[in-house]
């Protein structure tokens, strides 16, 4: 993050650290299956850093960004012999309780900013722009509640990486040099039972989830049998090592349509750290004893892509026309 001057030029596209915004737009859609919709596909891809542009020059403080994150299915039409070490398909899990769905995406278009319209704006000239070679599987449009807080009145995001820590969780490195700069990323769309989770006294919320809710204090629960959200979403390796994720979750609903919800994305540098995130809180540790926050959440759609640089979107980009 060091040496961008945000207030000076736009964000540029696959920027996985640009800061966290007050707005943002997921959408996720499928490639049509001719070689004219894959064609229209990667020009919008290698015209993306200049679309970025084009929106966000309007208005710098607006800090308007977007990342496009490509799903395996897709990669293997645009790089058939060349691919991240650990991108495949979202695994959908079984736990005893709660299950995980894996559902389709080609692309994911995660666009950030300070301004709802501004990320309106730019959806719609990607849209435009691929026109009938993609159709459109799942699009939310996200916000930031208060001070960082969740539907459900928790601060969200409060572990997340900073400083040089954030290159090191978030993207990839020398183990896999080719993709080196790239990130994996996992989405998850959470809807909440807000009734359920009101009758829920406090006191038990924040054993959920292993935080306070006012001053969001971490509750140490090592020596409880049941883990917190918290502890289940901690990862280590053998030696103790904590590995990080990147989130950049966002609330969303329509209480219009009693839809309350959370938008899970999250950036690793190893896709193995979500992975084993996921398997901790719907299978459990020890199994059966599964997140409980997933008895008020569930979620609704999986999918996995890789964000590659930029320069590595524009090579992808140009392989196709050539």
């Amino acid at each position: 993050m060091s040496g961008k001057n945000w207030d000076r030029v736009p964000i540029d596209a696959q920027s996985v650290d640009a800061p966290l915004s007050t707005a943002a737009i997921f959408l996720i859609v499928t490639v049509g299956g001719d070689r004219a919709a894959l064609s229209t596909a990667a020009s919008v891809l290698s015209e993306l850093d200049d679309l970025v542009k084009n929106v966000g020059f309007r208005d710098l403080s607006g800090r308007l960004s977007c990342i496009a994150g490509i799903g395996a299915g897709l990669w293997n039409r645009l790089s058939p012999n060349r691919r991240p070490r650990e991108l495949k398909p979202f695994a959908p899990i079984e736990g005893a309780a709660h299950s995980a769905p894996s559902t389709p995406g080609d692309l994911l278009f995660h666009i950030r900013a300070e301004r709802p319209d501004m990320c309106f704006e730019l959806e719609r000239i990607l849209l435009n722009s691929l026109g009938g070679s993609v159709t459109v599987v799942d699009e939310v449009s996200g916000f930031r509640y208060f001070d960082a807080r969740d539907l459900l009145g928790f601060v969200d995001g409060t572990a997340n990486p900073t400083g040089l820590d954030l290159p090191a969780s978030a993207l990839v490195g020398d183990e896999d040099g080719d993709f080196a700069g790239g990130s994996y990323v996992v989405v998850q769309k959470y809807l909440h039972d807000m009734a359920a989770w009101k009758e829920t006294p406090t006191h038990v919320q924040e054993e959920i989830i292993g935080r306070t809710k006012i001053d969001n204090i971490e509750i140490d629960d090592d020596d409880k049998p049941r883990k917190s959200h918290k502890s289940l979403a901690t990862i280590e390796d053998d030696a103790g090592n904590e590995f990080d994720i990147l989130r950049d979750n966002m609330p969303f609903g329509r209480p219009g349509q009693n839809e309350f919800g959370t938008y899970f994305i999250g950036y690793t540098r190893y896709l193995w750290v979500i992975e084993k995130m996921l398997q901790r809180m719907y299978v459990g540790e020890p199994p059966g004893a599964y997140d409980r926050l997933l008895d008020f959440s569930t979620p609704h759609t999986g999918t996995t892509f890789f964000a590659p640089t930029r320069p590595m979107l524009q090579k992808l980009a140009d392989g196709v026309a050539e």
